[in-house]
């Protein structure tokens, strides 16, 4: 049966880098994101995903910001008020932490939300960070390599397992609570191709950084070539900002907006590429109009997304 194009968001207020922050973000906190996560599990989101950095150095404060909401809290938190929206960690920068913590705070947000984890992880880009846990910095690539191997024992079934390794080694210690789910889904960001390897050899789906359409062509084929399973993998794509309808401000000249029919021809595009999810933002001016979007969205968009391309 063919899969139709799923849609998730990544939550505003959580992060709030210049790129992408609007300004009633600013002042918004714990209620508004709440009622994003709510309005987004209403309307059908396959998933709500939280962004993950420890610290934010001065010299890219001015264009990161310093609000960065920890991941694990903050999908916890929103499991308790959601019933089935997926909770994605996009992404959780797991070579900072120990494998073993990591699948610790990952196995209980899945247990405590019956299964509605999807782990996404990337090696990181702040050095700062990295110093300032103790870790190094150069070896990010090589370090989230083991550190997948590693998360693939520790969140798998069994309660008793063992890692030898070149940076993590741990033998027979057991872990519960395990996650409800048999497999967590693990899914790899970023777009270097370091990165594309990486998904399509050690993940279950790959999470682009902002690639523009044309390039997803080769990308996806890059996967393709190195990956033997393809029919679990699923590859995602991030959309332009979205406005669904005819705004009555300036959105910007790089938003698509238009009639439902007119958003899904431009989301469709992305599956007849092979994208199996697509991450839509939605321009808004308050907390009230982005729940609006999203609800607009889930009723009169998303009815009209098509299957996504089964391209060999």
């Amino acid at each position: 049966m063919p899969r139709t194009l799923a849609y998730g968001i990544q939550l505003p207020v959580q992060s709030q880098s210049r790129i992408y922050v609007e300004p009633w973000e600013l002042d918004a906190g714990p209620r508004e994101l709440v009622a994003v996560a709510q309005a987004a599990d209403d309307a059908g989101f396959a998933y709500v995903a939280c962004c993950d950095h420890v610290a934010i150095p001065r010299r890219l404060a001015d264009a990161m910001g310093t609000v960065w909401y920890d991941p694990v809290a903050t999908l916890a938190h929103l499991a308790a008020v959601t019933t089935r929206v997926r909770l994605l960690s996009h992404v959780a920068i797991a070579g900072l932490r120990h494998p073993l913590l990591t699948a610790k705070q990952y196995a209980t947000l899945d247990h405590l939300s019956g299964g509605r984890l999807i782990l996404g992880v990337g090696a990181g880009h702040v050095q700062e960070e990295f110093e300032a846990l103790g870790v190094d910095f150069t070896r990010r690539g090589a370090v989230l390599d083991e550190t997948l191997d590693a998360l693939r024992t520790a969140l798998g079934p069994d309660e008793f397992v063992g890692h030898h390794g070149k940076s993590y080694d741990y033998d027979e210690l057991g872990q519960r609570p395990r996650p409800a789910q048999p497999h967590v889904p693990v899914w790899v960001g970023g777009s270097s191709p370091a990165a594309v390897r990486r998904a399509a050899l050690k993940g279950d789906g790959w999470l682009p950084q902002g690639d523009p359409r044309d390039r997803l062509p080769g990308q996806i084929a890059a996967i393709r070539q190195l990956r033997a399973d393809w029919g679990e993998f699923t590859v995602g794509a991030i959309a332009e900002p979205l406005y669904v309808g005819t705004p009555g401000w300036d959105v910007g000249r790089r938003v698509l907006t238009g009639t439902p029919e007119e958003l899904a021809e431009s989301l469709n595009a992305y599956g007849e590429l092979g994208v199996d999810q697509v991450q839509v933002r939605f321009r808004s001016r308050s907390v009230g109009e982005l729940t609006d979007q999203i609800r607009e969205f889930g009723a009169e968009v998303a009815p009209l997304l098509g299957p996504v391309s089964q391209l060999s």
